[in-house]
């Protein structure tokens, strides 16, 4: 696998701000916990950490991010924004949509949003809605506080890119890789210059107060779909009706009951 070089990466890269303080690391824990230390440091908004590998890498509810070394985009993204906390998810909404829209650019490949952090690859049925998902990628979001206002958000966003189909099965249930759904390589570097040149289009409005949350919400493959929500403490189920403005999820149980969910684990339920 070709590996990321610093010169090439800065050759590509289309932004003024976002990667121009590039941390490029072949191995380390977690990216998030890199660009968690240098936020504390005083490093500024636009700093990006990349590694090859990561040997801490987690996801949401403390789950390892698993990625054979060389074949994934491992990055962290450290944002200064003027926003209050309730607001901070926004950044999980728009580094999720420049995913998926740099994804699109450079391999031509349909991506999905599914609530709330994953980018997946759908099976449609006739009807357009999805029977099936394919984890691609994972966002988590990560904050630090000052006085009770946000100092610094960190988003950490785990791509496979060129994971071999065989690979697959060993690392989480259900994943794949833009390797696997198109059967060609894709360049690393050029998807991480697009996927910060997204970045940044969408970070010049949302600085300016504007709400990523009706895009995202619009591109939420969860949304119409009945599912089961598996939460640290209890499980529902029922149709997903939409999202509010920070993010949690409006669940319509059987009953009537509606149900607001900051955080869970989606599947998609079978009709009853």
């Amino acid at each position: 696998m070709e590996r990321l070089e610093r010169a090439r990466i800065e050759a590509l890269l289309r932004t003024a701000r976002w990667g121009r303080n590039l941390i490029l690391l072949e191995r380390t824990g977690s990216t998030n916990d890199v660009a968690k230390e240098a936020a504390l440091a005083g490093a500024p908004e636009g700093t990006v950490v990349v590694a090859e590998e990561q040997t801490a890498g987690r996801g949401r509810l403390g789950r390892r991010w698993v990625a054979p070394s060389g074949t994934c985009l491992l990055c962290s993204l450290l944002f200064r924004p003027t926003l209050p906390l309730s607001r901070a998810n926004w950044l999980t909404m728009l580094t999720s949509m420049a995913a998926a829209d740099a994804i699109r650019e450079q391999t031509g490949l349909r991506v999905d949003l599914k609530w709330p952090n994953d980018l997946v690859v759908s099976d449609r049925g006739a009807d357009g809605q999805a029977r099936a998902w394919r984890k691609l990628a994972g966002v988590l979001t990560e904050t630090g506080v000052r006085e009770e206002h946000l100092d610094f958000v960190v988003v950490g966003i785990g791509i496979n890119v060129n994971i071999p189909p065989d690979l697959l099965p060993g690392l989480a249930p259900n994943a794949t890789s833009i390797l696997a759904e198109t059967g060609r390589e894709t360049d690393r570097a050029a998807l991480l210059a697009a996927f910060l040149h997204e970045v940044e289009r969408r970070y010049v409005p949302l600085q300016a107060g504007k709400s990523p949350q009706r895009e995202w919400a619009a591109r939420l493959a969860t949304i119409g779909q009945r599912v089961q929500v598996h939460t640290s403490t209890a499980t529902f189920v029922g149709v997903a009706e939409g999202v509010d403005e920070e993010g949690a999820l409006l669940l319509r149980a059987e009953d009537g009951t509606l149900h607001r969910l900051l955080a869970g684990d989606v599947t998609l339920s079978s009709t009853p």
